[in-house]
């Protein structure tokens, strides 16, 4: 289907009304960190908090976050789940600045053991990227922090992955995520690929049924479609 050809999607207007009141709302904070994922009973890195961030209070031992963290990743295909293992481990490594340095080295060496032109080497790939961009964006909060991404562009990195992947709209949706410090001419099509596919897909409209970090704050789903209907209503509103 050609999303940007197509007219709004009947499910998709629905946000447009709450899309003129919060259209002008920052993002509070860095949106691959400040928002935790709903992945259901699946299994992540071991969390307390009921918040975004570590109380302070963890007992994880961060010696094994390079081998838990990989081990999450190889053994769940689910998207969702690489996302919120890997923003915990982003957030973890507060603990050990060396530790996103060798994690980020493993999924490189990850990413280019995969097979080739394969949806394996597609979710590696995503996982170097998504990992590089939860970095960059830990700098944002932490700026006197080492920054082992540096230089690296997990965007680009994160839609090669979904060249890869094929059709994966929870892939989109993370690439939607991240194209939200990208420029808007970038946004658009995650977003609506996200959309489209949370239909047939529970866990993904959960997700992006909830609001960012705050019980009072926009949906997700509001948030990454901004830019979406700035575009169908004001295609020239995607060019600076």
């Amino acid at each position: 289907m050609n999303y940007n050809r197509s007219p709004i999607p009947y499910f998709a207007a629905a946000l447009l009304l709450a899309l003129v009141f919060s259209a002008s709302s920052a993002i509070a904070g860095p949106p691959l960190l400040c928002h935790s994922f709903d992945i259901g009973n699946a299994k992540s890195l071991p969390w307390i908090s009921h918040d975004w961030n570590l109380t302070g209070e963890e007992t994880y031992n961060i010696n094994n976050l390079i081998a838990d963290t990989v081990a999450i990743l190889d053994s769940d295909p689910t998207v969702l789940v690489h996302m919120e293992t890997l923003r915990r481990a982003t957030l973890y490594s507060r603990l050990d600045p060396l530790a996103a340095k060798h994690l980020l080295i493993k999924l490189m060496a990850r990413s280019d053991a995969a097979a080739q032109n394969s949806s394996a080497a597609g979710l590696a790939r995503f996982d170097l990227g998504y990992f590089a961009e939860s970095l960059n964006q830990f700098h944002w909060i932490h700026k006197n922090a080492p920054n082992p991404a540096q230089g690296l562009d997990g965007n680009a990195l994160v839609n090669k992955a979904i060249q890869l992947r094929g059709d994966d709209p929870q892939m989109e949706f993370a690439a939607s995520i991240i194209a939200l410090n990208a420029p808007p001419s970038g946004r658009g099509d995650h977003a609506q690929k996200a959309i489209a596919g949370a239909k047939h897909d529970p866990l993904l409209a959960r997700n992006l049924s909830a609001r960012f970090h705050q019980t009072q704050s926009e949906t997700m789903a509001e948030m990454i479609s901004r830019s979406v209907f700035r575009a169908l209503l004001d295609p020239d509103s995607l060019h600076p």
